[in-house]
């Protein structure tokens, strides 16, 4: 039996130019996905080690561990707003991310945010590759104790790491299936391991909470908490800013609307409030321990000294790295490259195009300090994911409430063409005009000149996703004013 909102390709569309497999929409046959797939997702891509120095970055920046546990909490509800919503026509259409920006940013247009979204993945898919590939440096120093004299050891650690990531994806996607099964569990086990580790080497949970308040009295940057709070919660909403943008590439198998929505609503928050709250505890007791926070767990387990627990330790690390990897920062710029030229690149291609982008990326510059992690980086691309978001949401939601021409989306002269050049310019310049307040911003604490009493600019750049996404949403529904053809569905 048909959903009631759902809509299925009438037509075959394998002709059009705009079409590959990759890009068709999913049947309603395929649309299987239930309340706990979707879920299931959600914990496999959070239980990792990223969402582990999230917390730990905001306690190397000086909050203590509720205060970083309540932001991470509330910066996962923000996003999961826009999450939700861009998920609607993923579910009702069947179609990806890429296609749902043909209908606002027109059939040509689409490319530039599919690159933008796509070029973020291709930095996420180093930075997951770096932190897999100082885990491999760790265990192969434990199995070999002369590795550590070997010239470039890390760098050997890292491009191999880098090597088995590209064999799997020149296998294809099945042999990863086994691994997801498992890894997200293993974490788990290994963040309550360490856990464990903090409350019985730190003296309990009053030694824990002892330690994040000897961080905020010796951390001469920790300044009130209204000063962290504000980028440490952009930086928290643009951890997932990029997956509330392409989730439809995940949400257009799901059975209903109902099931995707309850699936990421117990998923997401969740999870990375579970595993955040491990990462908290954890880099908080690391004062106790050693006299300062260790944010990052490949050095902190790697000061513990005993072999069989550095090897199990450093082989969880890497699986879970892997797993991230393959759904988290594969799927949505191998789909976004696709969209370039879908005759001519495939997802595997595209595949292949953003494991060699993430090491141009420089990912081990942007993994230099918990500062650069969320100043640079998350804060950063959150700008760009807000824009995009802020007129997708408009142009679905507001300006079509919820009807597409699924067919005009394949025609390359069709309503989505915008007078047949394929580009809608007014798209374009909500994007630029909505990012262009807080780029000074960014490119202060990218060239670390943030002073001590940060101007106008640099508390603008510190509410980036918010400024970004409320620009483009109110430019973008003023430019399109009248002009939204209504779709023969």
């Amino acid at each position: 039996m048909k959903p009631r909102d759902f809509v299925e390709l009438p037509d075959d569309m394998s002709h059009s130019p705009l079409w590959n497999a990759d890009l068709a929409p999913t049947s309603i046959a395929q649309r299987t996905w239930s309340v706990y797939n979707i879920a299931a997702l959600w914990i496999g891509m959070s239980v990792v080690i990223s969402t582990y120095l999230l917390a730990a970055s905001f306690i190397d920046q000086g909050m203590t561990w509720w205060q970083a546990l309540l932001t991470i909490l509330l910066g996962n509800i923000v996003v999961l707003v826009p999450m939700v919503l861009n998920a609607h026509p993923g579910t009702k259409y069947g179609i990806s991310f890429p296609v749902l920006c043909r209908a606002s940013f027109g059939t040509r247009g689409a490319h530039i945010p599919g690159v933008l979204r796509s070029i973020v993945a291709c930095g996420w898919f180093g930075i997951q590759t770096w932190i897999g590939g100082t885990a491999l440096d760790v265990l192969l120093g434990v199995l070999w104790p002369g590795w550590s004299n070997l010239a470039g050891h890390a760098w050997i650690a890292f491009f191999v790491f880098w090597g088995i990531q590209v064999v799997i994806l020149l296998r294809g996607m099945q042999g990863i299936k086994v691994l997801e099964s498992f890894a997200a569990p293993l974490l788990l086990l290994g963040g309550v391991a360490l856990l464990l580790w903090a409350l019985r080497a730190a003296g309990g949970w009053s030694g824990i909470v002892s330690g994040a308040a000897q961080l905020r009295g010796e951390n001469q940057s920790a300044v009130s908490f209204g000063r962290i709070f504000w980028p440490a919660l952009t930086a928290n909403v643009g951890y997932w800013a990029t997956l509330s943008l392409n989730i439809p590439d995940f949400t257009r198998y799901a059975r209903s609307q109902r099931e995707q929505m309850l699936g990421q609503a117990l998923g997401l928050p969740t999870t990375m409030f579970a595993f955040s709250f491990i990462g908290a505890l954890v880099t908080s007791a690391t004062i106790v321990v050693y006299g300062e926070p260790v944010w990052y767990p490949v050095d902190l387990v790697s000061r513990f000294g005993k072999p069989v627990l550095i090897f199990f330790s450093m082989l969880v690390i890497m699986v879970a790295q892997v797993t991230t990897n393959m759904a988290a920062n594969v799927v949505a710029p191998a789909t976004g490259f696709s969209n370039l030229s879908p005759r001519r690149i495939s997802f595997l291609t595209g595949s292949l195009i953003t494991a060699l982008i993430g090491v141009l990326m420089m990912p081990w510059r942007l993994m230099q300090s918990a500062g650069d992690y969320i100043f640079t980086w998350l804060i950063g691309y959150s700008s760009l994911m807000g824009a995009l978001a802020g007129i997708l949401i408009c142009d679905y939601w507001v300006l079509r409430r919820r009807h597409l021409s699924l067919a005009q989306l394949y025609e390359p002269g069709g309503i989505y063409s915008y007078g047949g050049s394929g580009i809608n310019w007014r798209a374009l310049v909500a994007l630029v005009v909505a990012v262009a307040p807080v780029v000074p911003g960014f490119l202060r604490a990218a060239t670390g000149e943030v002073s001590a009493e940060p101007g106008f600019f640099d508390r603008l750049y510190t509410y980036a996703w918010f400024v970004t996404f409320g620009l483009s949403f109110g430019i973008y529904a003023v430019l399109m004013r009248r002009r939204v053809q209504e779709p023969q569905v």
